[in-house]
C-alpha cells in the first residue's frame, strides 16, 4: 500500500500457493454480485457525513508514519477544512498492520461484501486484478465526469497515473512511487579512463564500460539482478528494466510476453555479461546476494549496478544506509537506463525505467462518495504529502511537490523530473507473481550455463502453464 509516507519498492515473491489461493478467491466472484458503483449524486449535499479511511499501517506498528500521519494531521485537518464549509465530518482511520497478502485479501472480501473503508489504499500491482472482479470502478463511474477536474491531475505524470489505472480507465490516485537507475563508481571509472559523466546510450556502451572496468584489479564491472534467490528483485532491477528496453512489456496486446526476440535479447544481454566475465553469479545465486552486491559497492567493489532511488536513499545513504558510503555524494554517479539502441525502447524511447507503487481507490459502494472524492484530493494535496513526507526527501507522485523537497537531492530530482516521464509499471494482474518467478527462472537458468533458447523454451511453457495456455502467451 502505498500512500504519501512511503514508497512500495519491489514486491516480495509470494509462494505460489498463496497467489493461487487469493487469485481463486479473485476470481471466483460472481461478477453479478458485485456493486454497479455508487450513484455520483447520492448524499451530494449531505451536511452530516460519516468516512472511513484504510492502509496497511497501524500506530507503533507496521507503516507507523503513515498510521500516525493520518491521525495527527489528515482527520483534524479535513475535518477542519469541512466544517469551515459548513459540513460536519466523522473520519476514522482502521488501521491494519499484517503481511500485505493479508490485506489484500481482507480488501478483497470487504468490497465484494460490499462493506468495507470508504477511501481504500491498494498497491498499483492488484488494480487489474481488483477491477476484473468488480471491485472497484473507475473513478468517474462512482464520483461522475467531474473527477477529471481536479488540479492535481495535471501535476502527476501520465506515466505515474497508468499506476492507478487499468484499461485506460482512471480507478484511483497513485502514491509514492521510485525509479531505477545506474549507479557507478567515479573512482573505479576513473581507474578505467572512463567519463565522471558517463551517459551509455546503449546496451554496448554498458559492455563497453564493464570491458574497461575489468581491467580494474578486484572489481566486478557490473551486477544486474538475476536469479531466483532475489525474488522480485531480479525481475524489477534486472529482467523488466532490459525488457522494455527492447520495445516490449511483460503484458500487452491482452498476452504475456513469452518466448519472443525481446525475451531472448534480455536472455541474450545476461549470457554476454557472464561470458565476457563482466558480471559474478556468486550475487546471483547466493541466498543474500543482493545485499552482498550493496556491501561490495560500497566497498569500492562494483563498478555499474543498476537499482531504484531506494539504494541512493536508504543503502549507501552516509548517514542511516545498511551499507554507508561516507563519500556517496563525491563517488557515486548515476546515469539513465539505456535502450538496447537508440530509440529502441518501449515506444520508441532512448531511455526507460521501471516503478513501483501504490494509490488510494474509492469503494464503489460507498454512500458519500463526493464527500470520499473530497477527502482523496486532500490526501494528495501539496500540503498533506509534504506533512506526511515530514522533512524527509522521497519521490511522490506530484511534480510540484517534488520539485521543492527534492531540490537539494540531485538523484532524486533526476528521477522525479527524468525518469517518471518515460517510466514502466508492472501489469496489475493476479497471474504477474507467477510470470515474475518464471522469469526469474529463465534468468537463473542462463546464470546456470543454460542457453538463450534452452532458458526461453522453458520459460514459454512455465508463462503458457501460469497464464492459461498457449493463446494467451506471445511467441515469436
Amino acid at each position: 500500500m502505498n500512500r504519501p509516507p512511503r514508497t512500495r519498492l519491489a514486491r516480495r515473491a509470494v509462494p505460489a500457493i498463496s497467489i493461487l489461493l487469493l487469485g481463486t478467491m479473485v476470481a471466483a466472484c460472481d461478477r453479478s454480485s458485485g456493486s454497479s458503483g455508487a450513484n455520483p449524486t447520492q448524499n451530494a449535499s449531505a451536511t452530516e457525513v460519516a468516512l472511513t479511511v484504510t492502509s496497511n499501517a497501524i500506530s507503533g506498528g507496521k507503516n507507523a508514519a503513515e498510521a500516525d500521519w493520518y491521525a495527527n494531521y489528515v482527520i483534524p485537518k479535513f475535518t477542519e477544512a469541512q466544517k469551515a464549509k459548513g459540513v460536519n465530518v466523522t473520519l476514522k482511520f482502521q488501521p491494519s498492520g499484517v503481511d500485505d497478502e493479508q490485506y489484500k485479501a481482507k480488501m478483497a472480501l470487504d468490497l465484494k461484501s460490499k462493506s468495507g473503508a470508504d477511501v481504500i489504499a491498494l498497491d498499483g500491482i492488484w488494480v487489474g486484478e481488483f477491477a476484473d472482479a468488480g471491485y472497484i470502478k473507475p473513478l468517474a463511474d462512482v464520483v461522475g465526469p467531474n473527477v477529471t477536474s481536479w488540479d492535481g491531475w495535471a501535476q502527476i505524470p501520465k506515466a505515474v497515473q497508468a499506476n492507478a489505472s487499468y484499461n485506460d480507465k482512471v480507478y484511483g490516485v497513485p502514491g509514492g512511487t521510485d525509479g531505477r537507475v545506474l549507479y557507478y563508481n567515479k573512482k573505479l571509472f576513473q581507474q578505467a579512463g572512463l567519463p565522471a559523466d558517463w551517459k551509455p546510450a546503449s546496451w554496448q556502451e554498458i559492455l563497453d564500460a564493464g570491458a574497461k572496468l575489468k581491467a580494474v584489479s578486484g572489481v566486478v564491472p557490473i551486477q544486474i539482478n538475476a536469479g531466483t534467490a532475489m525474488g522480485e528483485a531480479t525481475t524489477m532491477q534486472g529482467a523488466l528494466d532490459l525488457l522494455v528496453g527492447t520495445g516490449a512489456e511483460i503484458y500487452q496486446d491482452g498476452k504475456w510476453q513469452g518466448n519472443t526476440q525481446n525475451t531472448r535479447d534480455v536472455l541474450g544481454f545476461y549470457k554476454q555479461l557472464l561470458d565476457q566475465g563482466l558480471m559474478d553469479k556468486n550475487f546471483q545465486q547466493a541466498a543474500k546476494g543482493r545485499d552482498e552486491s550493496f556491501a561490495a559497492f560500497a566497498a569500492n567493489k562494483i563498478g555499474i549496478l543498476l537499482e531504484g532511488d531506494y539504494f541512493w536513499r536508504s543503502v549507501i545513504n552516509p548517514d542511516k544506509g545498511s551499507a554507508p558510503m561516507a563519500t556517496r555524494d563525491a563517488d557515486v554517479g548515476y546515469a539513465q537506463i539505456p535502450a538496447k539502441a537508440k530509440g529502441a525502447g518501449v515506444g520508441g524511447q532512448d531511455l526507460v525505467s521501471m516503478s513501483g507503487g501504490g494509490g488510494t481507490f474509492l469503494n464503489p459502494n460507498t454512500k458519500f462518495p463526493q464527500q470520499a472524492w473530497e477527502l482523496i484530493q486532500f490526501i494528495y494535496s501539496p500540503d498533506a504529502i509534504k506533512a506526511a513526507l515530514a522533512g524527509s526527501a522521497r519521490i511522490t507522485a506530484r511534480q510540484d511537490v517534488n520539485k521543492e523537497v527534492l531540490s537539494k537531492d540531485p538523484l532524486l530530482s533526476l528521477i522525479s523530473e527524468k525518469v517518471l516521464p518515460i517510466t514502466r509499471y508492472r501489469p496489475g494482474l493476479a497471474v504477474y507473481p507467477q510470470v515474475s518467478q518464471a522469469l526469474q527462472q529463465a534468468t537463473a537458468d542462463i546464470v546456470s550455463g543454460k542457453s538463450v533458447d534452452d532458458a526461453a523454451a522453458t520459460y514459454q511453457g512455465a508463462v503458457e502453464k501460469v497464464a492459461g495456455g498457449a493463446d494467451k502467451v506471445q511467441k515469436s
